[in-house]
């Protein structure tokens, strides 16, 4: 037992969990963490933003370029701001599709079980899997047609239509650790010029 009747727990064994040093908290800047194999700082620089782009695409060419000049990349995040909620109808739905797009979600999970219970087979288990693959496979079809057919009969003809759904951002922020910030906004100007689309960031 431990002082104060305590029983002694996995934390209380020599290196085991994590220790943390002085009188800081888990992170803030300069907090230091001790584990049983090793020492680092916990460090949370304060960022700013430096350009803002359109498209994830050109913000990730930003960041390469940035890379390329020898930029230390590992103090660069990319954000995603003004996230939206997008639902793109891709058609109409009717018992047919329902089935069909039921089907389509369940022979894969039914090939995958049926491989893996023919890798069982100790004889052969390379033709067995396959052929139990394929088993799976349309089995796994079938159930999910029957699914899909009972789910699309229960919704009663509220949503007769098929969609997908996305999270989009309506901009990317780059931003970068201050220290830092000024010799990016350089290095990214001459980018910007060359027609990539961004600007800066809002102050």
């Amino acid at each position: 037992m431990l002082p104060g009747g305590r029983a002694p727990s996995f934390f209380d064994l020599p290196g085991a969990g994590a220790e943390l040093l002085g009188s800081r908290t888990w992170g803030v800047p300069g907090a230091a963490v001790r584990t049983g194999r090793k020492d680092w700082a916990m460090t949370e620089q304060p960022r700013r933003p430096v350009a803002t782009y359109a498209t994830y695409q050109e913000a990730e060419r930003a960041v390469d370029h940035l890379s390329d000049q020898g930029f230390p990349v590992e103090r660069v995040a990319v954000i995603g701001q003004d996230v939206r909620l997008v639902e793109q109808v891709v058609g109409r739905m009717n018992y047919g599709r329902a089935a069909l797009h039921g089907a389509a979600s369940g022979a894969l999970p039914g090939a995958l079980i049926g491989w893996l219970f023919g890798l069982l087979d100790w004889v052969d288990p390379l033709v067995s899997a396959l052929l139990v693959a394929l088993y799976g496979l349309i089995f796994g079809a079938i159930v999910g047609a029957l699914f899909g057919l009972l789910l699309y009969a229960l919704q009663g003809g509220r949503r007769d239509f098929a969609s997908v759904r996305s999270m989009e951002p309506g901009r990317y922020d780059v931003v970068v650790d201050e220290a830092v910030a000024d010799e990016a906004v350089r290095l990214l100007g001459g980018l910007r010029t060359s027609g990539v689309g961004g600007r800066p960031a809002p102050s």
